[in-house]
């Protein structure tokens, strides 16, 4: 079935946070929906949709920063009451926005994430889930790894209400009062849970940080995988789902709003399985998505709220309809209407600029004067892509972002991106100095450009920091800075398991040291470890490496530590960089070696497809003057031109080589002997 929906744009407020729009319920069957909606202003606003504009119904005062929203009421009854959480505390309105509560939570972190159900209000800082009933604490949980987001599956195979917790190491864990019935393993970083039947349901829908999406069954000892949606066309990460049927086919929907502003519909086909029926691309991330009636009677539409506040509807209702003579002369007075109030609005917006620019003018000219900073608020993403084996750095800005300074103390490759328009210059850079910059990339960004995207490539056992100076379209001029951390093993990403059957050399760590001193450690030297030291006496992770397919297995505990990979290159680096680390804070170490010769030629026939790829790019390179010299041309058209595509994905190609040779052993590429080893494998 087609689905057309047309796009229409309501009312903007303050910068929002991921699930802080919600839509009330209706009070009758053809009536529209009420929206409210949270800003990092701290201030909750609620309104309706009357004849295409947006009406206040109730507007708080600011406060501090709300980082999340949910609908509560009494179970059974429609669920209209309005949460929001600031910090550690919880406060609750009517739909007419009477406050009734003011809940202290007591947490030493600020709450992140939400649920409300009935008298039950779950909670989730970074690491710690506390369960309150009638504001009265009940239970509590210390998580392994950060939480992303909550929320709670009850139906009639469950005896409870059972919470599940979307964590960062891919993992949704589900309770029990305090403590874990199970865990799930998902194929990403969970970063949103919503239920695909709101009201009553043991069905769980999540979405990943790098763009997949799945349904899984919730049951009372164990769940099962129902169906999945992998990215495969590389769109950006999932920020909210709901599920609405916008279609009409009688089967909700999947509704997804996607961190790179994609906004997106899956329906069921004819075997249950999820199809994509429409698609839509805004300016910036997609923040909250919800489906209902808000602009029109009987005209269902898709809902969305994005970073910079901007709440967008995509309307089932068309915009241009067939009418008589008559409509047409009332539609051009409502449009004129509605453009003379926009002219009134816009020249009033003038005239406070211009009075905002006097009187900053005066009082900087003052002897009292303070410069005023204006602020501005930065949503950055940095994150290993596992198809490419790169960083994707995006940075997303309130305001129209004016240039974008790149420097790092490392080497790192600028990777081309499609969705980047900007105009990149380098600057020359002298590494050799103490304390060098390796790269100095500036870019240029077109007009009314918020959002920016970045790929960088690194090289494992160079490790430093990645500086981004982001400077917006403000007077007077201001610049901040983000810093992002290139770790030794900058291209390991965690994972469930290894193959224990693959050849692996072993390094083991003996010393006076600490659970948390190997742990902080291992956070410097590998990404996608929590920073907070886990509970027990021992933790084991998992990793493989991105760029080579090769492993690693990381166990440790007090004053011991033992790391198996399969690449002796991974543990020359980890030796290295955990022996400087224990030097640093005066600790002896005992480190031992057993290496497996079988895991040399077992790493060499991973890496060489990959090289034997890259030499016969070379080898076509260099074949292109020949070919220019004698291809007959008789239309006279220029060669160069034909070629310079051809020549420039080739070089590119070619110069992949040298990365993929610098990320073998320097002593692999230093000695003779493993030189004519690599050769020999390569003929």
């Amino acid at each position: 079935m087609e689905l057309n929906l047309n796009r229409v744009d309501y009312i903007q407020v303050g910068v929002t946070s991921q699930k802080t729009m919600r839509l009330l319920p209706a009070q009758g069957r053809k009536t529209t929906q009420k929206v409210a909606i949270a800003d990092h202003d701290g201030i909750l606003t609620c309104f309706g949709i009357k004849k295409g504009e947006a009406v206040p119904v109730f507007k708080t005062l600011p406060g501090q920063k709300i980082i999340r929203m949910d609908l509560g009421g009494a179970v059974g009854s429609p669920q209209e009451k309005i949460f929001v959480c600031s910090g550690s505390q919880v406060r609750g309105f009517t739909k007419k926005g009477k406050q009734f509560l003011t809940f202290e939570a007591n947490l030493t972190e600020n709450i992140n994430a939400m649920h409300v159900s009935g008298a039950d209000l779950f909670v989730c800082a970074s690491y710690i889930y506390n369960h309150y009933c009638d504001c009265k604490d009940q239970n509590y949980y210390l998580s392994g790894d950060k939480i992303n987001d909550i929320t709670c599956v009850s139906s009639e195979n469950l005896t409870r209400l059972s919470p599940v917790l979307a964590c960062q190491d891919r993992v949704l864990r589900v309770l029990q009062g305090s403590e874990l019935a199970y865990d799930i393993e998902v194929p990403g970083p969970p970063s949103v849970l919503e239920l695909y039947n709101k009201t009553r349901g043991d069905e769980l829908l999540y979405g990943t940080t790098d763009g997949k999406i799945g349904l899984v069954q919730i049951g009372e000892h164990s769940a099962s995988s129902k169906w999945e949606i992998d990215n495969d066309k590389k769109k950006g990460g999932i920020l909210c789902i709901d599920t609405y049927d916008i279609i009409g086919d009688g089967v909700n929907d999947v509704l997804v709003g996607r961190d790179d502003g994609t906004l997106e519909v899956y329906g069921f086909d004819s075997s249950n399985e999820p199809t994509l029926r429409f698609d839509h691309v805004l300016s910036e991330s997609v923040t909250s998505i919800q489906g209902g009636c808000v602009g029109k009677e009987s005209y269902d539409e898709v809902l969305a709220a994005t970073y910079t506040g901007w709440v967008t509807g995509l309307t089932t209702e068309p915009q241009k309809a067939e009418a008589g003579p008559g409509d047409e002369v009332r539609m051009s007075k409502e449009t004129q209407s509605k453009v003379e109030a926009l002219r009134a609005e816009l020249e009033q917006l003038q005239v406070k600029v211009l009075q905002g620019r006097e009187q900053y003018q005066q009082t900087s000219q003052s002897s009292t004067a303070v410069s005023a900073v204006p602020t501005f608020s930065i949503n950055d993403k940095f994150t290993l892509c596992q198809d490419d084996a790169s960083y994707c750095l995006t940075l997303e800005v309130q305001t129209a972002i004016d240039n974008l300074l790149l420097q790092s103390d490392v080497p790192i490759d600028l990777l081309d991106v499609d969705k980047n328009s900007a105009v990149v210059s380098f600057s020359e850079c002298d590494s050799e100095q103490p304390n060098g910059n390796f790269l100095l990339a500036t870019y240029r960004c077109q007009a009314n450009t918020t959002r920016l995207e970045l790929k960088v490539r690194s090289i494992e056992g160079q490790y430093g920091t990645l500086q981004a100076y982001v400077t917006p379209r403000l007077q007077p001029k201001t610049c901040q800075v983000r810093q992002y951390q290139i770790k030794p093993l900058s291209l390991h990403q965690r994972t469930h398991s290894i193959d224990q059957d693959r050849p692996m050399n072993r390094l083991s760590l003996v010393g006076q040291f600490s659970f948390a001193e190997i742990h902080s450690w291992v956070v410097f030297c590998l990404p996608e470890v929590p920073e907070k030291t886990p509970a027990g006496e021992s933790i084991t992770f998992y990793f493989h490496n991105t760029f080579l397919g090769t492993q690693l297995e990381a166990n440790y505990c007090k004053g011991e530590g033992h790391f198996r990979s399969d690449n002796i290159s991974t543990i020359s680096i980890l030796s290295d960089v955990l022996s400087k680390e224990a030097t640093k804070r005066k600790i002896n170490l005992n480190i031992s070696y057993d290496i497996n010769d079988d895991s040399v030629s077992h790493t060499l026939r991973m890496i060489h497809p990959k090289l034997e790829f890259q030499l016969v790019l070379a080898r076509k390179v260099q074949l292109i003057d020949a070919l220019k010299v004698r291809i007959c041309n008789p239309f006279h058209v220029p060669i160069d031109r034909s070629f310079r595509s051809m020549r420039e994905t080739l070089t590119s190609s070619s110069q992949s080589i040298e990365t993929s040779w610098m990320s073998l052993p320097a002593f692999w590429r230093s000695t003779r002997s493993s030189q004519h080893t690599l050769r020999g494998s390569m003929e």
